[in-house]
Parts: C-alpha cells; structure tokens; sequence
C-alpha cells in the first residue's frame, strides 16, 4: 500500500459527505432556509448550490466539457441540487476509469478572481480541490447548524469516513 491518498478515494469520501448532507436535509427541510453567509450563500440551501454547483463545474474543467453556467443551475430543490452532484461524480468516476486519461495536463483557466499564478493546474490538482472544497464547507455548515442549535452529527473528518482503511 502506498501513503498517498488517491483521487478515487477523496471522491468516496466526497460522495459520503454528500449522501449524508442529502439525508439529512432531506429529513430537516427547514435548515435549508437557515441564514448562512459561507461561501456567498444567504441560507443554507444556496450553501449547498455552491457546493454541489462547485463540483460539478469543476469536473467540466477538468474533463474538457463546457462548463454551465451559475445562473442555469437550479436554484432547489434539494434533489435538484443533489443532481448537481451526482453529475459531478459520474463525470470524475468516469475520468478515473479510463485509463488514458491524463491526469498530469495542465488546464488553462479563464477565472479573473484567481490570482494569475493559479490560473493554470492540472486535472489531478483540480480534481483535489473540488472534493476538498467541498469538504471544507461541509465543516463550516457542521459548525453553522450546531451555533444554530441544530447539531448534525456530521463526522466529516477523513478518520471516520469507512472509504479508507
């Protein structure tokens, strides 16, 4: 076994994170309209936009597909925004099984907000900060629900996902 956590693996665990959120929203609806000022979001539910919007943004990156455009994604449901995600990580399961897939090619990116040293990574660069970007919010909606006084009980931390031995 090596030490190096692969991008399959952080996308397990990115797909564990996101199974969880779904069902507990899902059984929570009134968190979603939570006021939440993370990642430019009013309430949770834009949170979880940006997230699941995020990933699937940057698996088009990342595959070489046109990227859809912020204002075309679904503003919810929930399982609208879940359909985000399950387009994200279709898109990546299938990078990863083909096996001429160039992981190391830089891709160019057109983001004036990046500073202009970041605008150009690789698609296994990419792919990590998709998945721990999400990560990373998940966190902060775990924080922002248990301030609320509505604690998930999300065990979020790579420790406790069952996707690594």
């Amino acid at each position: 076994m090596t030490p190096a956590i692969a991008i399959d693996e952080l996308l397990s665990w990115n797909e564990q994170a996101a199974d969880f959120w779904m069902a507990h929203l899902a059984a929570n609806p009134a968190l979603l309209q939570l006021p939440c000022d993370i990642g430019g979001a009013a309430s949770v539910q834009e949170l979880v936009r940006h997230i699941w919007g995020v990933e699937l943004r940057w698996s088009q990156r990342i595959a070489g597909l046109p990227v859809t455009d912020k204002a075309a994604m679904p503003a919810g449901p929930l399982d609208a925004l879940f359909a985000l995600h399950r387009q994200a990580m279709e898109t990546l399961r299938g990078l990863l099984a083909d096996s001429d897939f160039n992981w190391d090619q830089v891709v160019q990116l057109d983001l004036p907000w990046l500073p202009a040293n970041s605008r150009a990574a690789s698609r296994r660069k990419l792919a990590a900060h998709a998945l721990l970007h999400s990560q990373r919010h998940w966190a902060q909606l775990a924080t922002l629900l248990r301030a609320a006084g509505s604690p998930s009980g999300f065990l979020g931390d790579i420790l406790f996902s069952s996707t690594l031995a």
